[in-house]
């Protein structure tokens, strides 16, 4: 692991502990407090992120033409960092959802520029084994975040707004350290003294031009997006998880404990499973995972006991060390290195697009069909995704 991926680690360990200080409790804030419907946790929850994943093509697009990387990862952290506090101050779930599209903001102007900077900095063979570490720090920092939740509503476990506002505290850390990072100079799409229409480069360069007609992404790397979107489609937000645990007569802390031990083993999971990807293939890796994420999902309509849920949850850890951070690496292995940010942000509007629509179909079907519906479509989603990426071939990897 080299300094850039430690450093970013770090990065992404300190601003997960503050985003997963809030996540796991966030579904219950809204429910148990401001008396929101579980259809409106799928628009809070889509909604934000595909707001936020429609800007993630652009960034990464303008990071690739510009030429810089950590510049857009410190304004990305910055936003967040602002945004979290503010749904303390909520009496009502629209503003909690105006708060959390903010904070996915930050994360599109930062996740395709942040995944080059740290593609840029490994041969390509040890890559799988970069984003996987990197992963890895991040999920550990999932794990502890969750944690000192469970610390805090041990103190005050009625007033839940103080959590909101001191997970403010290790987000500001996380940007303190990005500026630590060194980025290596890239050569940019312009001139310094080129003039540069904005309104014209964003025409060129919007997320369908970019996606679907830029002649840099190739025909493989669109046939992986769509497979990967099939699969975006039904998977429907955590909080989904979290709420169905609730249902079955969970307590609270123990609903906070089991998501922070899904973080775990997904954090001691993902450097590894990344690392076989580089020997084995992302394909391999990949549909492993996706198989792991539909037997879970199957899983929570039958499961009862804490024990099965603990259980799932672990098999769901490995699930995303499996693709995450794989996901991304079978991403720049598809592309030309100049647009290595460009697909990036592709992927990650294509997931955010995803979200929406998974997450508000996961309300709706869970307040009117009931609440096995939504993993029962997850479950067939994942394993028609599987299939359609058994079609996408990747150079220079290894292939099923």
């Amino acid at each position: 692991m080299n300094e850039i991926v430690f450093r970013l680690g770090l990065v992404s360990l300190f601003n997960d502990i503050s985003t997963e200080m809030l996540y796991p409790i966030t579904p219950i804030f809204l429910t148990a407090v401001l008396g929101a419907s579980m259809t409106s946790v799928g628009v809070i929850e889509g909604l934000s992120e595909f707001i936020a994943s429609m800007m993630k093509v652009y960034f990464g697009r303008w990071s690739d033409a510009a030429g810089q990387r950590k510049q857009f990862v410190i304004v990305g952290y910055s936003v967040s960092t602002v945004a979290r506090p503010l749904i303390g101050f909520a009496r009502s779930w629209p503003f909690v959802l105006v708060a959390r599209a903010f904070d996915r903001v930050g994360k599109a102007v930062r996740s395709a520029p942040r995944d080059a900077l740290l593609a840029e900095s490994v041969e390509r063979r040890f890559l799988g084994r970069a984003l996987g570490w990197h992963r890895g720090l991040d999920s550990f920092g999932a794990f502890i975040g969750p944690l000192v939740a469970i610390a805090l509503l041990k103190e005050d476990a009625h007033h839940l707004r103080l959590i909101f506002f001191l997970a403010a505290i290790p987000a500001l850390i996380a940007v303190l350290l990005v500026f630590s990072v060194r980025e290596t100079k890239r050569a940019a799409y312009w001139r310094a003294d080129e003039h540069v229409d904005a309104a014209d480069w964003l025409t060129r360069n919007s997320p369908r031009s970019t996606v679907a007609s830029h002649p840099q992404l190739p025909l493989e790397f669109r046939k992986y997006l769509l497979g990967w979107g099939v699969f975006a489609l039904a998977n429907s937000s955590d909080a989904f998880l979290l709420l169905k645990m609730r249902q079955m007569g969970l307590t609270l802390t123990l609903v906070i404990f089991l998501y922070a031990f899904y973080n775990l083993i997904y954090s001691l999971t993902s450097p590894w499973l990344g690392h076989l990807s580089d020997q084995l293939g992302r394909k391999r890796v990949l549909l492993f995972g996706f198989g792991l994420f539909a037997l879970v999902y199957f899983g929570f309509t039958r499961a009862h006991s804490s024990g099965q849920f603990a259980s799932l949850l672990a098999v769901y850890g490995i699930y995303m060390g499996a693709t995450d951070g794989v996901g991304k690496a079978w991403a720049v292995d598809l592309v030309s290195p100049e647009v290595k940010a460009t697909a990036l942000g592709a992927l990650g509007t294509v997931t955010g697009v995803g979200a929406l629509v998974a997450s508000l179909t996961a309300g709706l079907i869970w307040d009117h069909v009931g609440a096995t519906g939504p993993f029962l479509f997850g479950a067939v989603a994942a394993l028609m995704s599987a299939a359609l990426l058994l079609f996408v071939r990747s150079p220079d990897t290894i292939e099923v």
